[in-house]
Formats: C-alpha cells, sequence, structure tokens
C-alpha cells in the first residue's frame, strides 16, 4: 500500500505549502489553500503496473540548442476552419487541450461533431463521465453524425481508463469531462482540487509518452474561468473557451492558452439544430445594423488573434436619474469607459459628469484591447450630441491619457477589411494612415482628440 502524503496546494495559483495557511504568499489570494491528500512519489507506476517513463528517476538526453530539430510537426485538421484556426492550425500528436464553458454552450456536441469526422481516418475513443452512452448515441443520431468508427466508453475510473487506452491504443482520446474523473490513490471526493490535478496529470502524461491526441472537457465558475487548480492551466498545451448566451445562437470559441500558435484567436460558431456550424465571416454578423443611421452606434475594427473583425459599438448617454451618475460597459472595461470619459471632459471639452453613460459592444464580443477607445468616445459623443453619424464611417485607436491618438498594430490590415465590407471612411490614428492612397476609401488621420471630435462636426 502506499504511504499516503499531505500536501496543502493553492487553487489560485498552484503553489505547494507543508502546512494550512489562511493566505497564499504566491499569489496574495486568501482561504484559497486546501488540503491536498496524494499518494508517495515512490508509487510512480499507472494501469497494468506500467512504469512512467520522465515521471520519477529517469535521465534525459541532454542536447545543444543547435542539436534541436526544426521540422514543423504535422497537423491534422478537425474538418472545421473556424476550429482549426483556434487550435493554430490543427491537432498535434501528443497535444493536450483544454475546452471549457459554461453548460449548454455546446463543449460536448462541438467536440462531438469534430471527433465523429476524425474517427473515419483516426482511431478515436470517446469518454463519456456525466453522460450514459445512450444520450451521446441520442445526440449523435439527432446531429447526423457519423457513428460508425467512433468507439464510446462510459468511464470515470482513470486507472480502468488508461487500461481500455493501452488496449485500443486511440490516436485521439476526449474525456468529458475532468471533473467526474478520479484517481483510486487520492482520498478525495471526484471534482477536488487533488483529483481533477492527479487526473489531468496521469493523462497528460500518457497523452506525452504515447502520442496521443488528448482532449479534456472542463467546467467553468461564476466568473467565467476554468474552475479547478490553477496548475491545470500549466499541464496542458492549449487552453480554449466556449463562450455564448442562452438567448444567442452564436458561440465564440476563444484560445485562452496555445504553446502551438496564437492565444486570442477567436473563432465564431452558430449553435442549429444540425450541431454548431462554422461562421465564415463573423463580421457580417455582428455588423446587423438597421436601414436608418441611428445616434450613438459606431462601428469598429478590433483584431482578434491573426484576423480582423468588424464589430458594432453602441452609447446611450441621458441624465442622471439619481445622485450618482452611472457607468455601464458590457463587453468593455468599466474602468477604462470611466477613465476615457474623463480624457473627454478635459481634453474635449465636453462635460458628462451628471449623464448616465451605458456602453455596449453587440454581438456579445468581449473587446480587450485598447484600440476601441476612441469608437468609444465617438459613439458617446454621438448620443451625447443625438447626431448620428454615417453608416459607412469606421473609427478604431488609442486614447491616451493627454488627449493624443495613438496607434494600433495592424493599422492597415484593418483599413483594408473595412474596405472589403463596403466601408468608405475611415478615422484613424495619423500613423496608422496608409501610404498609398485604397481605392474607395476616405482615410481621416488625426493626432489629437480635438481634431477628432472635429472630424465628427463635419459629418
Amino acid at each position: 500500500m502506499a504511504k499516503a502524503k499531505t500536501a496543502y496546494v493553492c487553487t489560485e495559483c498552484g503553489a505547494d505549502y507543508s502546512k494550512w495557511q489562511g493566505q497564499c504568499t504566491a499569489c496574495q489570494a486568501w482561504n484559497t489553500v486546501s488540503e491536498v491528500r496524494g499518494i508517495s512519489g515512490n508509487n510512480t507506476k499507472g494501469a497494468r503496473g506500467v512504469r512512467f517513463e520522465g515521471y520519477a528517476g529517469s535521465l534525459s538526453e541532454v542536447k545543444s540548442l543547435d542539436e534541436v530539430s526544426l521540422a514543423e510537426q504535422a497537423r491534422i485538421s478537425t474538418g472545421m476552419q473556424e476550429f482549426d484556426r483556434v487550435l493554430g492550425g490543427g491537432l498535434i500528436e501528443g497535444s493536450a487541450v483544454l475546452m471549457g464553458g459554461h453548460p449548454g454552450a455546446g463543449k460536448s456536441t462541438l467536440l462531438l461533431q469534430a471527433v465523429c469526422q476524425l474517427a473515419a481516418q483516426h482511431p478515436a475513443l470517446y469518454v463519456t463521465g456525466e453522460e450514459s452512452l445512450q444520450q451521446v448515441a441520442m445526440r449523435a443520431k439527432r446531429l447526423g453524425l457519423p457513428t460508425k468508427d467512433l468507439k464510446m466508453l462510459s468511464e470515470t475510473s482513470v486507472e480502468r481508463l488508461m487500461q481500455v487506452a493501452e488496449a485500443e491504443k486511440p490516436r485521439i482520446l476526449v474525456v468529458d469531462s475532468i471533473q467526474v474523473m478520479h484517481v483510486a490513490d487520492i482520498e478525495s471526493a471526484p471534482g477536488s482540487v487533488s483529483q481533477v490535478r492527479e487526473s489531468a496529470a496521469y493523462l497528460t502524461r500518457f497523452a506525452k509518452q504515447t502520442g496521443t491526441i488528448l482532449f479534456l472537457v472542463g467546467h467553468v465558475t461564476k466568473d467565467g474561468s476554468l474552475a479547478g487548480p490553477k496548475v491545470l492551466e500549466h499541464m496542458i498545451d492549449c487552453s480554449i473557451l466556449l463562450e455564448g448566451s442562452s438567448d444567442s445562437r452564436y458561440r465564440t470559441l476563444r484560445g485562452i492558452k496555445n504553446r502551438f500558435g496564437a492565444v486570442n484567436e477567436l473563432g465564431v460558431f452558430a449553435m442549429l439544430e444540425q450541431g454548431l456550424k462554422e461562421v465564415k465571416n463573423p463580421s457580417a454578423i455582428f455588423l446587423n445594423r438597421g436601414e436608418e443611421a441611428a445616434p450613438g452606434s459606431v462601428v469598429m475594427v478590433v483584431w482578434e488573434g491573426t484576423r480582423p473583425m468588424l464589430v458594432e459599438i453602441q452609447a446611450l448617454v441621458d441624465m442622471a436619474q439619481g445622485s450618482y451618475p452611472r457607468r455601464v460597459a458590457v463587453g468593455l472595461d468599466q474602468n477604462r469607459l470611466a477613465m476615457l470619459l474623463a480624457v473627454l471632459h478635459r481634453h474635449g471639452g465636453m462635460h458628462v459628469a451628471d449623464q448616465d453613460v451605458f456602453v455596449n459592444v453587440v454581438g456579445g464580443v468581449k473587446v480587450a484591447e485598447t484600440s476601441a477607445d476612441l469608437a468609444l468616445l465617438a459613439a458617446v459623443v454621438s448620443s451625447f450630441r443625438n447626431r448620428a453619424l454615417p453608416q459607412d464611417l469606421v473609427i478604431f485607436g488609442e486614447v491616451g491619457l493627454s488627449g493624443e491618438i495613438r496607434p494600433v498594430p495592424s493599422g492597415q490590415e484593418r483599413i483594408y477589411e473595412a474596405s472589403k465590407h463596403g466601408f468608405t471612411r475611415a478615422l484613424v490614428p495619423k500613423a496608422n494612415a496608409p501610404r498609398k492612397p485604397i481605392e474607395g476609401m476616405k482615410v481621416i488621420p488625426v493626432t489629437k482628440l480635438s481634431d477628432a471630435l472635429s472630424a465628427l462636426e463635419e459629418f
């Protein structure tokens, strides 16, 4: 019998401690250190007594940096361009991918669609721990998926799962979900910090040594982050998040971490009766505007991963009903909204301290980059003055605290993307203005916020 040992691990950052303490000294979080009961380091054997090389006591070959092979690893396409885009171009052998999302977002549906298509060419094993095999089969039949080549297993024990995997030797392994898996040597319930941590470690180690492509399905917390210990995100190679509100049929797949591609890459899917269908032109969805121009509506160009995307930002400025004016931002940083309103007052001469300001990014898109600053202020000014801006106008640029308009990355590519969608005017930072004129596009370069406000007055 392996000797049990007790450790204390922070669920936020994964730091280890020899005894319990109220605050984690690594990440400064309170009440996040919890007890973890594991097994001794001498027990390094997995299913069927197979010792995992590289887990303990093994030596690795030392190489100089110039001896490392630079040959690119072959990628396997999932059959969905949007899915491949988020993964960095496709699947890589021995990679571990963690997919998170809210209940009902479509995690199991998307993976089932992908693995059913892949099973025709590559051996695949789908392990379900939350649903029965009949439920998965009914979903596949409803979606009209090919089910002949996909092998299924209903199991929550990691040891039993690995025994089956050693016998079947799948090239693609899907575990739905990691929160219900458990290791027999851990004295805690499935879903606890220790169980999730050890289960993911066993499965990831198996994938690395056998070259198996591993998909782990994970739950998310109320704030939208992946549930479980933070160390789970360090174990895997790629972390993707499927987002989407229950009242919208569109889902966005965003790359949070990717060792084989760009992070913050975005893929867009539509939830239909036939399952999740990829959207080839996301800008057309988020630009579903009315026929008549309305005050407070502006189109901006954001950069998502490796491509530009046009989205609409709306602002509503109204007289405050209470003593304290409200500042509400949906899809944008609320603190940055308050800062930009202060810049508008100081360098634009517009007083909105007694006004309620509501800002929303249409379509449920979350914008984290600073290129939306100028478009946000333009929408606020348009709503405050009750003057609609032209529908063929696109705006982007970062606004500094001294009122200067700073350039943003890939500025010319953003302008070209707007031109493809029929926009004829662009209000951009001067440093992002193209050197050669673009046919059918009038570029208005600005260097200060006052210049931008003057240009808006001319529309």
